[in-house]
């Protein structure tokens, strides 16, 4: 069997960018990957090769090549390495986690965040569901606007457990990735989401915080996110702009 050593393409890292290189290794493999240059089966470089390819440390390499493992894009054999999976089959709207940070920074845009709200709250029935929490648990509630090339975009309010990232409420998240923040604190890695998408009208609060009319039809996603573990990780409402904007969904 061929390496993947042999086709794959070894575009430069920027390490002027916020971008963490282990995020920018994770996209170059997965664009080699989605495009088929590297197909189901395909065995990767070694993390040596990797490393001496694209200029980084091997814990680069491996939180990489773990998080490639955690959305079921590559699988390793002991003693063989690590090679392409098979891609799973189209229809499921179940699919891996990327934050919206992450991903408009790796299309090149400017992206900066107001956070409109960060504190502990009781939650709805709906969160408690969704979230596996007990009659008296709280929530962290975070409240952001997303502005992208200086454009209001996305209004997101995110639920997370607090047992899962104590201590969060008082961190400051202006400016900030949120799913990098708690990879850094807490280790923790959203693996799958499951979202329902819907066209929606905003309240007037909401349409002038996103400089819009409010009879302005806007994209309403609702999302709920689990561990690897199925642990319930995270559940999100937001209001998309696409008067400027695609919203570009990969599942699988």
């Amino acid at each position: 069997m061929r390496s993947g050593a042999d086709v794959l393409d070894t575009p430069v890292l920027d390490r002027d960018e916020q971008i963490p290189l282990w995020i920018q290794l994770r996209l170059v493999l997965r664009r080699q990957i989605d495009s088929g240059t590297l197909p189901p089966g395909e065995r990767l470089p070694s993390e040596a090769d990797l490393c001496e390819r694209f200029n980084v440390s091997r814990t680069v390499v491996r939180e990489a090549l773990g998080q490639l493992v955690t959305e079921g894009r590559v699988y390793k054999i002991k003693g063989k390495g690590t090679f392409v999976a098979k891609r799973k089959s189209e229809g499921e709207f179940v699919g891996t986690t990327m934050g919206l940070w992450e991903e408009m920074k790796s299309k090149g845009r400017q992206v900066r965040t107001q956070v409109l709200e960060q504190r502990l709250d009781s939650p709805s029935e709906r969160i408690r569901v969704v979230l596996h929490l007990h009659e008296d648990d709280l929530v962290l509630h975070l409240r952001r606007l997303y502005l992208v090339d200086e454009v209001p975009t996305i209004l997101v309010s995110t639920y997370l457990p607090p047992a899962l990232v104590p201590g969060l409420e008082k961190a400051n998240l202006e400016n900030r990735s949120l799913y990098e923040t708690i990879r850094q604190r807490y280790g923790l890695v959203p693996f799958r989401a499951e979202r329902w998408i819907e066209a929606l009208l905003p309240s007037r609060e909401d349409a002038a915080l996103l400089d819009v009319s409010p009879r302005t039809p806007l994209l309403g996603i609702e999302s709920v996110a689990t561990l690897a573990n199925s642990t319930p990780f995270e559940y999100y409402t937001a209001l998309y702009r696409t008067d400027d904007a695609r919203l570009h969904i990969v599942t699988g």
